[in-house]
């Protein structure tokens, strides 16, 4: 996959199928409309374009701007973009300037003009141009004048799918990392670097590699303990992870802590990933170091069995 970030000098291709979108996530809703657009591509010797925008449109011009937070860092979204089988991918810059683009300007300032679309394919209901004004129907239309074909993926396809970014925020919101297995395709994932806590962990038999997340905007889930597998250095370990504010303990901001089953390295300043396969409880206050010990020990043993280790 190629990744431009400017359309300056997109090259010019015998056959472009062009959708857009934020696909914050590459749910799969959104993957049944790359299922579609690389298909269509393969019929026509064509190549698949893709234009995305960052940041998300909603930090730049919504109220909420501060309250959201994203499901992939724009890395993310690109390798899964990449393994999704698209050929070139667009990163706009997404600013107020271009936010005013009217729905015309933008089919002939970007897909005619700099694009040369072939054929574009649309989720059900997508919107876009100034105030989502332009659609579907607006473009069906006048597909003759702009020299492209537009096709919409069917209402009912993504119905069946029933899932949107929004939902998986809200599901990640409250815990429900299954069922954001079950709509992503894939478990939700946190990337980052380890880096030192206060290190109690070690000093009750719970070590913990405490992540700084690459991104502070992508969204980290409900407070609690979760069963995770941990990549690290293309090895996957299996681990349980707790979100949250350590109230034994008095802790005094959130911290990401995992603690990697049968894993003694020393890896402060390096790279890992979680990946997010079970719930296990909400975080608590204990007692005492005694009772959160003995809770501990009973979150790896659900752990473990979560995990078949």
């Amino acid at each position: 996959m190629i990744v431009h970030t400017s359309l300056d000098s997109f090259p010019e291709l015998s056959y472009s199928v062009v959708t857009s979108g934020t696909f914050d996530g590459v749910h799969r809703g959104h993957q049944k409309i790359l299922e579609r657009l690389t298909e269509v591509a393969r019929t026509h010797n064509g190549q698949s374009v893709l234009l995305t925008y960052w940041p998300h449109p909603r930090t730049v011009v919504s109220n909420d701007s501060q309250n959201l937070r994203l499901l992939t860092t724009l890395d993310e979204k690109i390798a899964l973009l990449e393994q999704a089988g698209v050929d070139h991918l667009v990163v706009i810059p997404f600013t107020r300037s271009f936010s005013q683009l009217t729905s015309e300007e933008f089919i002939q300032s970007i897909l005619i003009d700099k694009i040369r679309a072939k054929k574009l394919v649309i989720g059900y209901d997508h919107r876009f141009g100034r105030d989502r004004e332009g659609g579907f129907d607006y473009i069906q239309k006048h597909q003759a004048e702009y020299g492209f074909e537009v096709e919409e993926i069917p209402r009912q396809d993504v119905d069946a799918v029933g899932v949107s970014s929004s939902k998986i925020r809200y599901a990640l919101a409250d815990g429900q990392v299954q069922t954001t297995v079950k709509f992503l395709g894939r478990p939700y994932n946190l990337n980052g670097t380890v880096v030192k806590g206060r290190q109690l962990g070690r000093t009750i038999g719970f070590p913990t590699a405490n992540l700084q997340v690459d991104d502070a905007n992508k969204l980290i889930p409900a407070n609690g303990v979760y069963a995770v597998e941990v990549l690290y250095k293309g090895q996957t370990f299996g681990g349980m992870t707790n979100i949250g504010f350590r109230p034994t303990v008095a802790g005094t901001h959130q911290t990401i802590e995992t603690y990697i089953f049968d894993f003694d390295k020393d890896i402060y300043g390096e790279h890992i990933s979680l990946l997010f396969r079970e719930f296990i409880r909400y975080e608590q206050k204990f007692s005492g170091l005694p009772a959160l010990i003995e809770q501990l020990g009973k979150d790896q043993a659900q752990a473990r069995l979560l995990l078949g280790l």
